[in-house]
């Protein structure tokens, strides 16, 4: 027999594990941990089931599960010693528009990560997510007033960021394993 919290868990798992995987992504973390990250966020929700106030949506709750495990993830990671990481990309050609989608989606995952993680957090919830701030600051736990202060400061560090990447040396930003268009 299926408890009935185990199967709204499960419904809210299939429903919001993609959401989940990108706020991971967005929030810094590793390709290769987002799988399991999004695991433990929905692990937590469905431990925390009763006590989430279901008049209320589901994303933002999502979010601040979301938020406290990258922390916690992002805190292990530096306790560790690192041996570098080989991250797999997608090597595939495709369309012209594909390629600038994935330069620009490039271009603001590295400017995010330049950003502290309070303010990013901020900055995803309601730029990204469209969270309203009273949501935001009730979500976070924050006083509304430090959401508007974070989030004009997070604006500002995600312009400067964006700036310094696309004003860096050309062989910077070239994306690997592309071939130069100055034989063309």
């Amino acid at each position: 027999m299926v408890r009935p919290n185990a199967a709204r868990s499960g419904a809210a798992f299939r429903i919001e594990l993609e959401y989940v995987q990108r706020t991971l992504r967005r929030l810094g973390t590793e390709r290769s941990e987002v799988d399991d990250l999004a695991q433990e966020v929905f692990l937590v929700l469905h431990r925390r089931w009763s006590e989430y106030d279901h008049t209320r949506p589901l994303r933002p709750y999502l979010f601040g599960i979301a938020v406290r495990i990258a922390l916690a993830n992002q805190r292990k990671r530096s306790r560790e010693i690192a041996f570098g990481n080989v991250e797999l990309g997608d090597d595939s050609p495709g369309p012209e528009d594909v390629l600038s989608s994935k330069q620009t989606n490039a271009l603001l995952q590295a400017a995010l990560r330049r950003i502290p993680l309070p303010r990013r957090t901020v900055l995803m919830m309601h730029e990204l997510d469209h969270v309203p701030v009273t949501e935001v600051a009730s979500t976070l736990s924050i006083p509304l007033f430090t959401v508007y202060s974070r989030l004009r400061k997070a604006r500002q560090e995600l312009k400067l960021a964006t700036q310094r990447i696309l004003n860096a040396p050309d062989e910077r930003r070239e994306p690997r394993n592309m071939p130069c268009a100055a034989n063309s």
